[in-house]
């Protein structure tokens, strides 16, 4: 499939899951007629079912990262957006990444470059913030959920100063693990 260039290795990565607006409404729509029918499109339907988990499995991943327990905590959430270079937060992975954080006690700092305003309406909860350093501001963690290319050039000394905790669970794998520990912080990654 990374060979096919209208999906390409780009959209292969390990990461949280796919959302958009196409992809999402495209397959739980093959599925369904299918289902109609009288067949089962099973590897689709298994398709739906990984993405559903792979947000749980992120939320999971997160708690386990804050020793089990996210409850109190301030969670830094970098990109909120599907993908980078949109505004577009339709089945983002953020989104439930965000709410399921909330559920269970813990506040978020939020920051997209784009996608600010819609994320604030679907989930009021959040805290949005206006640069990536403001929300990482006494942060217990930070997760980078979407891979907007700031992201990838923080000033990694300047994070480590404003967190509380020097935490990054970096869900696109846009950080080498080492560069991240020689920073000294603690780092997680999907994946690898």
């Amino acid at each position: 499939m990374g060979l096919d260039n209208r999906i390409g290795k780009k959209f292969l990565h390990a990461g949280p899951g796919f959302g958009g607006s196409c992809f999402p409404k495209d397959t739980l729509s093959a599925a369904h007629f299918a289902r109609q029918l009288g067949h089962e499109f099973s590897i689709v339907e298994a398709t739906i079912r990984v993405n559903e988990r792979q947000r749980q499995r992120m939320i999971e991943k997160i708690e386990s990262a804050l020793d089990g327990d996210v409850d109190g905590k301030s969670i830094a959430i970098l990109g909120l957006s599907f993908k980078p270079e949109t505004d577009d937060i339709r089945e983002a992975p953020a989104l439930a990444i965000a709410q399921g954080l909330l559920d269970r006690g813990a506040s978020i700092r939020a920051y997209d470059p784009a996608a600010m305003a819609d994320a604030g309406r679907q989930i009021p909860d959040l805290v949005l913030c206006k640069n990536a350093y403001e929300a990482l501001t006494d942060a217990d963690a930070m997760v980078i959920v979407t891979e907007w290319n700031e992201f990838r050039m923080l000033d990694l000394d300047r994070v480590k100063e404003v967190m509380a905790e020097p935490r990054m669970i970096d869900l696109r794998n846009v950080y080498d693990r080492r560069r991240v520990t020689e920073a000294g912080f603690q780092y997680w990654s999907v994946g690898r």
